[in-house]
């Protein structure tokens, strides 16, 4: 099962998100996702043998505790793209307030999973929410444009729980199924 520890937008902000994407959509080689499964992903844990769930739900549990976080508020807004303005993979929707907690939450969640066996991040975190992929750069100078002018917000809510997800992927795009939610 392929699978990734997240916070979800909540339904009511898609059509916002999706606006957001439309800014983008006379730039081919954009790869977008669907507005309505919009997430920070906090660690991406990928393939994971069945066997080993109950490992994994229990070292999301001590990560979540170790961050010691609260209920919070997240405000979605700005944009930004990965790795660079010269070379983008990926359009993504910024954090304007929550970033510190949900940082908080990827530090204690990065920790325990690692110490049970999963690869470390090779990056450093930045909490997003993907708006799509680069498949190619057709597109690229109206993704520049956008990025270097725009400054969308989408919307805040409060963020009561961490979703541990299996993402399977299917021709349509993946689909998703929450796995166990850890409140905080």
């Amino acid at each position: 099962m392929r699978l990734f520890v997240g916070v979800d937008l909540p339904d009511r902000l898609a059509d916002a998100v999706e606006a957001v994407q439309d800014e983008f959509r006379g730039a081919s080689g954009l790869n977008f996702t669907d507005p309505g499964q919009a997430h920070v992903t906090l660690k991406f844990l990928g393939e994971v043998d069945r066997d080993r769930l109950e490992d994994v739900e229990e070292a999301v549990a001590a990560g979540v505790d170790r961050a010691g976080v609260d209920p919070f508020t997240v405000r979605y807004g700005g944009l930004g793209v990965f790795p660079s303005l010269d070379y983008i993979s990926v359009v993504w929707l910024g954090v304007e307030e929550g970033g510190e907690e949900l940082t908080d939450l990827h530090e204690g969640i990065e920790a325990e999973t690692t110490a049970v066996g999963f690869d470390p991040e090779g990056h450093e975190f930045t909490p997003h929410v993907t708006l799509a992929r680069m498949d190619h750069a057709g597109g690229k100078d109206l993704v520049q444009e956008t990025v270097r002018t725009e400054d969308p917000t989408v919307g805040e809510t409060t963020v009561e729980a961490v979703r541990l997800t299996e993402s399977e992927l299917t021709p349509e795009g993946p689909e998703y199924s929450t796995v166990r939610e850890f409140p905080l």
